[in-house]
């Protein structure tokens, strides 16, 4: 969900998609979908036009975990949301004298058959937390892949079926215009060992030894796993080389 709206939502402000096209690719992602404010819900695509007015030149994606806050760097009230979110977006406005909001999605039901996301905004911290780069993420995501693998090998528990492989790649789009080759391939792997860490974390009949080795191989890459998604996300805002490192 976040992920989504960082990407199409830089693409917008870089100039590689127009508004419409970027709010139409996340909410078809996620359904319709609203920003809360102090009179009542706007629309996405309204919300987005008045940020914009005011001076928003980026957003910036989080995906904390607890004990980790990676993307975040307060207030309290913020970080603890996204945390129990486990996402969240940052609007960077920049201006004078600049701030900084933070957007945490839940999800909006409403009768029978509506199922969208509203977006609720928080103050950020207009000091912009440390991410690593795309380069430092892919690296670091290669050793961590390379690590957990050695420890899932003899435990079973890293098979993941063919046809889940292949809904995947259905499913995942990728991300949006203007995004880095590199950016692309790393999101796409991400995007396959975030199912892999779902399908390993799965009861297999496992000693109690076995699991907690388990766990904390699957811990490790979880880490290197949700840096690489923010370094991919981020990515449009720096010069970033294709060439692998």
């Amino acid at each position: 969900m976040s992920a989504s709206f960082v990407v199409w939502g830089n693409a917008w402000l870089t100039g590689h998609a127009g508004l419409d096209d970027a709010v139409d690719e996340v909410e078809a992602a996620a359904g319709p979908q609203v920003l809360a404010g102090p009179g009542g819900d706007v629309p996405l695509r309204h919300a987005l036009a008045e940020l914009r007015v005011e001076g928003l030149t980026e957003f910036r994606l989080a995906l904390p975990a607890p004990g980790d806050p990676l993307g975040l760097a307060g207030p309290p009230g913020f970080t603890s949301a996204a945390v129990d979110a486990g996402q969240a977006v940052l609007a960077v406005l920049p201006g004078i004298p600049g701030r900084c909001l933070g957007l945490v999605p839940a999800e909006d039901r409403r009768g029978s058959s509506y199922v969208g996301l509203r977006w609720t905004s928080y103050d950020a911290s207009r000091t912009l937390p440390y991410t690593p780069s795309l380069p430092e993420a892919e690296h670091a995501l290669t050793l961590a892949m390379r690590d957990t693998a050695d420890v899932l090998a003899g435990l079973d528990a890293a098979t993941v079926p063919p046809s889940e492989l292949t809904k995947l790649r259905r499913d995942d789009k990728g991300l949006a215009p203007g995004y880095p080759a590199r950016a692309h391939r790393v999101a796409a792997l991400t995007a396959r060992l975030s199912l892999v860490l779902k399908l390993a974390s799965e009861d297999r009949g496992l000693t109690a030894a076995q699991v907690a080795a388990r766990a904390d191989a699957l811990r490790h890459l979880d880490h290197a796993v949700r840096r690489a998604r923010v370094a991919a996300c981020n990515s449009i805002l720096e010069s970033v080389p294709d060439a692998r490192s």
